[in-house]
């Protein structure tokens, strides 16, 4: 799927209308999971179109940093999840990017409302990489209760108090949000918080102030004792690969398992479950960071 300011399409055969193309999935019983890359991607560039990259089926592409999501997730046909790849116009200066995933959001909720008309037995669940974050948490302004069932950010690009507001809102209530969290991007997190503009002072990047609610849960996985509960659990993750990565948060080895039991299977790993596993300092934290620059916080 291709966003078209504010409106969706098939990506490569816009002709096709989009609920006609939906229907044939629609007596499936796994989960949909719509993917959504973030900064950089543009659907239809010749060079940076994500229907190319961490969206398609390639095995074999020859960037590092193209592992195919559908493959990982099961959602290629090997799986009971039915894969769906959001592509939104992400490239030029990042500031003006920030402002088009916010306009994303409202186009990603018309795709959900689609896919609820067509299968409403079906989980909706979200995979969203840094500034994907943004967009798929602006959607939940537009959507009604139950909208989204699951959301799985990965290094989300967004200010804490605008997950809040997305998070209070009905469908927001209703949604359950794990947050993959690296130490290797905080140099991006900072970066983030640099570029932009906070919403008031004070205010944080979801890798470093997480949410206070009973539905979000923070999963930091360089901490060891996060580590050493997954691997207890089955689901052992390599690691750190890095000191310095924004996308080791789905290139670690071992973390498509572990997202395959989160939000690819009819019956996801119940976040009560996911969150005993873990110590209770681990689960509600966020990694400190300090501010930018003493008494001058995101001029």
């Amino acid at each position: 799927m291709t966003d078209t300011t504010g409106g969706i399409a098939l990506h490569g055969t816009p002709e096709i209308p989009l609920a006609q193309a939906l229907s044939a999935q629609q007596n499936g019983t796994g989960p949909v999971i719509v993917m959504i890359h973030g900064y950089r991607f543009a659907p239809g560039d010749a060079r940076h179109c994500p229907h190319d990259h961490i969206l398609s089926l390639r095995p074999d592409h020859r960037c590092r940093k193209a592992l195919s999501w559908p493959r990982g997730l099961g959602s290629d046909g090997t799986g009971d999840s039915l894969g769906i790849a959001f592509g939104w116009p992400a490239r030029g200066a990042f500031r003006k990017a920030y402002a088009r995933a916010d306009q994303a959001g409202l186009a990603l909720a018309r795709l959900i409302t689609l896919l609820r008309g067509q299968s409403p037995g079906r989980r909706v669940h979200v995979m969203a990489h840094s500034l994907g974050a943004r967009v798929a948490l602006s959607a939940l302004r537009h959507l009604p209760a139950g909208g989204i069932d699951r959301m799985l950010l990965l290094n989300g690009a967004e200010y804490t108090s605008r997950a809040e507001a997305a998070l209070a809102t009905p469908a927001g209530r209703r949604t359950e949000v794990l947050h993959i969290t690296a130490r290797e991007n905080r140099a991006y997190d900072l970066g983030f918080e640099l570029i932009t503009r906070a919403p008031a002072p004070g205010d944080r990047a979801l890798s470093l102030r997480a949410p206070e609610r009973p539905n979000w849960l923070t999963l930091p996985i360089h901490d060891a004792a996060t580590l050493a509960a997954l691997r207890h659990y089955g689901f052992p993750l390599a690691p750190p690969q890095a000191r310095i990565c924004h996308w080791s948060s789905y290139l670690r080895p071992g973390l498509f398992p572990l997202f395959r039991a989160l939000i690819g299977t009819s019956q996801p790993l119940p976040l009560v479950t996911l969150r005993a596993l873990l110590p209770e300092e681990t689960a509600h934290r966020s990694t400190p960071w300090p501010a930018l620059r003493p008494g001058l916080h995101n001029a």
